[in-house]
């Protein structure tokens, strides 16, 4: 999808109360299949939401089955979901669907931690991406 083209990424995120905010990326795209899916993400700019995804560039994408982040244990097992996990997140998208705060499941929420932390699950997270010439 991103191989032969540039393309920024637009991570738009909304709370339970209404609030939106953004995180704008410059550079995006996902290596291929031969590369394991590998995340490369850059030029951060701020719309509110801070940035927790550029502490995932260079990963590759983990799943319950390929276990393919730095940590010890299996991130998308311990965290529910599949994603380019590090040691393991600041951003869980993927996730389980939290309705809002919930301190009792602590990061495996569809969190984004600069913003709201780690138990404040959101009640929207999407990722569009732009071609750019």
């Amino acid at each position: 999808l991103t191989r032969n083209n540039k393309y920024m990424l637009r991570v738009d995120l909304e709370d339970f109360g209404g609030n939106k905010v953004f995180a704008l990326y410059s550079s995006f795209s996902v290596g291929p299949e031969a590369d394991e899916y590998k995340l490369k993400v850059s030029g951060f700019t701020d719309g509110g939401a801070g940035d927790s995804l550029s502490g995932h560039n260079g990963y590759k994408f983990s799943t319950f089955d390929k276990d393919q982040d730095v940590y010890e244990n299996n991130c998308a097992k311990l965290y529910l979901g599949g994603f380019w996990y590090s040691a393991c997140h600041n951003t869980n998208p993927n996730g389980i669907y939290l309705w809002g705060e919930d301190g009792t499941h602590y990061a495996i929420g569809n969190v984004w931690s600069s913003w709201k932390g780690y138990a404040v699950g959101m009640k929207s997270i999407s990722m569009k991406i732009k071609r750019v010439p």
